[in-house]
């Protein structure tokens, strides 16, 4: 991930719906969720989410799957995985003592 990819993705999380669609998709997992379900679990417009969804896709942190008539949107984790590493590549001097319990949560994920 380069600077403009991670710039790309903080500024899709910098809003508080989409911080909120991201960490549901996350918490979902892999089988992910329709729009509809999100917009009902959030309280959010279906037309305001469609919107929201569409920026965080393309920032590479959720990604869509076609279900017969249902798109079904999860976490994209290897995008995430990459805004990860992008903030913790260059970590506490060289020194992964320091950053010992974060760099194990984020192999977690």
């Amino acid at each position: 991930m380069d600077t403009s990819q991670a710039i790309n993705a903080f500024s899709a999380l910098a809003h508080e719906t989409r911080l909120t669609v991201f960490r549901l998709l996350i918490k979902e997992g892999e089988q992910g969720l329709s729009a509809g379900i999100i917009a009902q679990r959030l309280e959010v417009q279906p037309s305001t989410l469609t919107a929201h969804l569409h920026i965080l896709r393309r920032a590479g942190l959720i990604q869509s799957t076609r279900q017969k008539q249902k798109i079904l949107y999860s976490a994209d984790i290897p995008g995430t995985r990459d805004l990860l590493q992008f903030l913790t590549q260059e970590c506490c001097e060289g020194r992964p003592e320091i950053c010992a319990e974060l760099s194990a949560s984020v192999k977690i994920c």
